[in-house]
């Protein structure tokens, strides 16, 4: 029990350690100051300035960077889309694999561009090398350094005095992939293939399973089969099964597997090139791959809280913010960690699986690998929700009733315990000034945060900011759930089926792309209905995030007096802590008691 807390700090204290200097990084990359790489990169980014004729002291008002924003996610949306139609067209395509299907390439398109990476297919068997190169990893790029763009223009408005202009996002996308993203993951990608993870343009492989098995005529495996080869018979204690298969060769995926899961962890974005994603052994071969890729998960939204204290020239700010994110992200970890580890009363019952922690995991092992364990499974599973990363390394839909159901929750608050990459944090930053505002009705004072009044309408963006997620859900999954096609997809009926279409509509609500593996989303209504919620949720946000920046921006500096409020202090954390929970607790109940919590009970 003891290594097993002991693992829990170390995960947490090396995000840390390793999310500052990050930070401190960021900081003076986003304000143009030098940095020991400028040397080698400033003279890529005015390459990239001239050949775009881009301004780099230009200034946009927030309607003109929101309008660039969105015009470059619709070109991304539309090359994407098309690149899959014609993969079958299309060089760098060694499997020969069709073109996809278009409710599948909207909805994986839709999926890419907002940095969700919700994946309905198994990457290695859809997807054309040229496809996940060209097409999805381009994407991660780019869709990861559009949040952090929106975050420094929210910023910029904080910052900025009586002024017009939050900067150019040309100029913020372009320094965010050369100068962090780009650098970034090329460690990382050398640090896995280090590891064992794969990386190659190689078709893939056949080879000769080491124990042949057999299986039934569907496609189940045998159990204590006794198989002949020479004469291709399979028998079970001296009975012969009648149409057996022996299955004597496997199939192993190849390709750039590396390059694309060291950006799908630090852009938080998630999606797999393994259909499995970081459960594969050759996406995450052992403890050492599994440890960067965790950790690479909350490195960037982490470092942007202490980011954001440097630009605003208040570390406290930024720290009062990464608490509220931490503790939020303790409490989740330690509560999956505990359902887990105790596991379930039918799990327990008259010893039918031993759980004790002797030598072993013990727990519910269910859905997990066996080299990872439960206490790495439930860290990941923690990191990967708290942002909107989606990756996986054990399967969610296995957990228990409330283990899934904290995961779901992490998801349906929005995304805003650390987050995505940039948008975890303007998404924190609108729920911190609708904390201010409640906090300054409170004490009959005008609402100040920062040094800028906050007046109705910043609130009102603020809210819409904050709701836009539990609307996209709500609605969404409503939709579903009343469908009586829905059941066909579903593995589990009850209130485990409604879980596993709620937490379906929260992954991609929240931008975040996980699932319950055994929900069956490959159909024309979930693709279609799907792709929109994932759009609504991430552009609804940017342009309120955007709007509010532009307005604060306008505004003068208030001084600080002896009435302000502080917002570093311990009770602007617990003010902020209690309004995030009780939004997604007033949004979510109803909905997690009919699943998760229904579930629970039920078992007792």
């Amino acid at each position: 029990m003891k290594s097993t807390l002991i693992q829990y700090v170390l995960y947490f204290i090396a995000l840390i350690i390793l999310a500052i200097p990050v930070g401190a990084y960021i900081k003076k990359v986003m304000n143009g100051e030098k940095t020991f790489l400028s040397r080698m990169l400033v003279p890529c980014e005015k390459a990239v300035y001239k050949i775009m004729h881009i301004d780099s002291q230009e200034e946009m008002t927030w309607k003109k960077y929101t309008v660039s924003v969105l015009v470059f996610s619709l070109i991304g949306f539309v090359f994407l889309f098309l690149l899959q139609l014609l993969q079958g067209y299309l060089m760098g395509n060694p499997q020969g694999l069709s073109g996809v299907k278009w409710d599948l390439s909207l909805n994986t398109a839709a999926s890419f561009i907002t940095n969700t990476n919700w994946q309905a297919y198994s990457g290695e068997s859809t997807l054309s090398y040229l496809t996940q190169a060209l097409g999805l990893t381009v994407q991660n790029f780019v869709s990861a350094a559009t949040g952090i763009a929106v975050l420094f223009a929210l910023i910029r408005g904080f910052m900025k005095v009586e002024a017009k202009g939050l900067g150019s996002f040309w100029v913020d996308i372009t320094r965010t992939i050369i100068h962090v993203l780009i650098p970034l993951n090329l460690v990382i990608s050398v640090l896995l293939v280090a590891g064992g993870v794969i990386q190659n343009l190689e078709p893939a492989q056949t080879v000769s399973l080491v124990e042949p098995i057999a299986v039934n005529v569907d496609g189940e495996i045998i159990e204590n089969a006794q198989i002949d080869i020479a004469s291709k018979t399979v028998t079970v204690n001296g009975q012969m099964v009648p149409q057996a298969k022996i299955i004597t060769e496997q199939f192993v995926p190849m390709g750039p597997a590396a390059s694309q899961v060291a950006i799908k962890q630090t852009g938080t974005n998630g999606g797999g090139y393994m259909g499995v994603n970081s459960a594969h052994p050759l996406e995450n071969p052992n403890a050492y791959t599994n440890f960067i890729e965790m950790t690479s998960i909350l490195l960037i939204p982490a470092a942007l809280c202490f980011a954001f204290g440097s630009m605003i020239k208040n570390k406290k700010q930024g720290m009062a913010i990464f608490s509220a994110m931490a503790i939020c992200l303790v409490l989740a970890m330690g509560s999956i960690a505990v359902s887990e580890q105790y596991a379930t009363p039918q799990l327990a019952q008259n010893g039918n699986v031993d759980i004790g922690m002797v030598e072993q995991s013990g727990g519910n092992m269910e859905g997990k690998e066996s080299r990872f364990g439960i206490a790495t499974s439930a860290t990941w599973a923690a990191y990967t929700t708290a942002a909107s990363n989606g990756s996986v390394n054990s399967m969610h839909d296995s957990y228990t009733p409330i283990g899934g159901m904290v995961t779901m929750l992490l998801m349906q608050l929005g995304e805003v315990v650390f987050g995505g990459v940039g948008c975890g944090l303007y998404g924190m930053l609108a729920f911190a000034i609708l904390t201010v505002f409640i906090a300054g009705l409170m004490v009959g004072r005008t609402p100040e945060f920062l040094g800028k009044k906050i007046e109705p309408y910043e609130m009102k963006w603020a809210v819409v900011v904050c709701l836009a997620t539990p609307v996209a859900i709500l609605v969404g999954s409503g939709i579903a759930a009343a469908l009586p096609s829905t059941v066909d997809s579903l593995n589990n009926t009850g209130a485990h089926g409604l879980s596993e279409v709620l937490y379906t509509y929260s992954s991609c609500g929240g931008n975040n792309g996980s699932a319950f593996a055994g929900f069956n989303a490959n159909t024309v209504f979930f693709n279609v209905s799907l792709a929109l919620v994932m759009l609504f949720a991430r552009f609804v946000p940017i342009i309120g995030t955007l709007a509010i920046a532009g307005h604060l921006v306008e505004k003068k500096k208030i001084a600080v007096t002896a009435g302000t409020l502080s917002t570093t202090n311990g009770m602007f954390v617990f003010l902020l802590i209690f309004i995030v929970l009780l939004v997604g607790a007033l949004s979510f109940f109803p909905a997690l008691a009919l699943g998760p919590l229904a579930e629970f009970f039920g078992m007792l």
